[in-house]
């Protein structure tokens, strides 16, 4: 057991007799500015060896895709999605990030005549295919039919999600296994959440733009 009787000498170290040590304020600050020194260091040496985050330039792959017609050849991180891609590398940014879950789908786009969320898409997997944006959907000037329809009938409010709207009705009306009634229509689009509550003209636009989409004829 330590004897009471005895103290330790803060600068030798060694046990006397002279009761307890007081420790000056001045020695404590010292002991303090050395181990923290001390720390300082051990976290600069930990920055410098620290593996680079994922996502950095080395961490790249290279993808072609065809989008709107357009080759591009860009670099992506592994677990870039599609919608940043398009959005952040080529400025596309028609198509909007909205629940980010693959659950709103106002981030639809048409990939290969296939609609898809491309917020559940990874960049890497596209290498090879041909993509649609909103910005692809118009042509020589002119509107493309869904998009006129949409405008005559005033299926948005705030517009968040009129563009994954627009590209899903497009989608439908260019798969003819979907059936023409409104009721298939409305199942169909389902997907595509619109928070302001425009889905009775939604429905009108895309009836109405039906006869004049390109494969529809």
């Amino acid at each position: 057991m330590d004897d009471p009787t005895k103290a330790t000498d803060v600068d030798s170290g060694k046990l006397t007799d002279a009761g307890p040590v007081v420790l000056s304020r001045r020695r404590f600050l010292q002991c303090v500015s050395v181990s923290g020194a001390g720390a300082t260091l051990a976290d600069v040496a930990t920055a410098q060896t620290a593996p680079p985050p994922a996502g950095t330039p080395q961490d790249t792959y290279p993808v072609t895709f065809k989008v709107n017609g357009t080759t591009h050849r860009l670099n992506v991180a592994a677990n870039a999605i599609l919608l940043d891609a398009l959005r952040d590398q080529l400025h596309l940014t028609g198509t909007k990030k909205g629940c980010d879950h693959g659950q709103c789908g106002a981030c639809t786009l048409i990939v290969n005549g296939v609609t898809v969320n491309s917020c559940l898409s990874l960049a890497v997997m596209h290498d090879g295919d041909d993509i649609v944006t909103v910005e692809g959907l118009s042509a020589d000037g002119s509107l493309h039919p869904v998009q006129e329809a949409f405008w005559n009938h005033d299926a948005y409010q705030c517009g968040y999600c009129t563009a994954g709207q627009m590209m899903s009705a497009v989608g439908i009306l260019q798969d003819r296994r979907i059936p023409a009634d409104d009721a298939s229509v409305r199942e169909a689009m389902s997907g595509n959440i619109c928070r302001c509550g425009a889905y009775r003209n939604i429905v009108a636009a895309i009836q109405d733009a039906r006869a004049r989409v390109p494969g529809r004829g």
